[in-house]
């Protein structure tokens, strides 16, 4: 029995790394604009981790994607189990 993984809908999945960025955007601003100095760093620091976060994500899905229309089978790289070689 393989157990059940639930996934975001590709809509939702491709959009969460601009919903970081954009986070990250928002909270960099609101970091500014807090009267109080520790609250201000901490919303720097989530603002700069959001902003990291999505270009990270954004860029590997990209890098992935490329390698992945360089080969023939491109399903051969989803496989968790390299298939087995052949012995003559």
């Amino acid at each position: 029995m393989e157990p059940s993984s639930q996934r975001f809908s590709r809509p939702v999945y491709e959009g969460l790394p601009w919903f970081y960025l954009v986070c990250g955007i928002a909270a960099l601003i609101g970091s500014y604009l807090l009267p109080s100095r520790i609250l201000s760093l901490i919303a720097g620091l989530v603002g700069l981790t959001g902003l990291l976060g999505g270009s990270v994500i954004l860029l590997r899905r990209r890098d992935y994607r490329e390698l992945r229309s360089q080969y023939a089978n491109p399903d051969s790289l989803s496989a968790s189990v390299p298939p087995a070689k052949e012995k003559d």
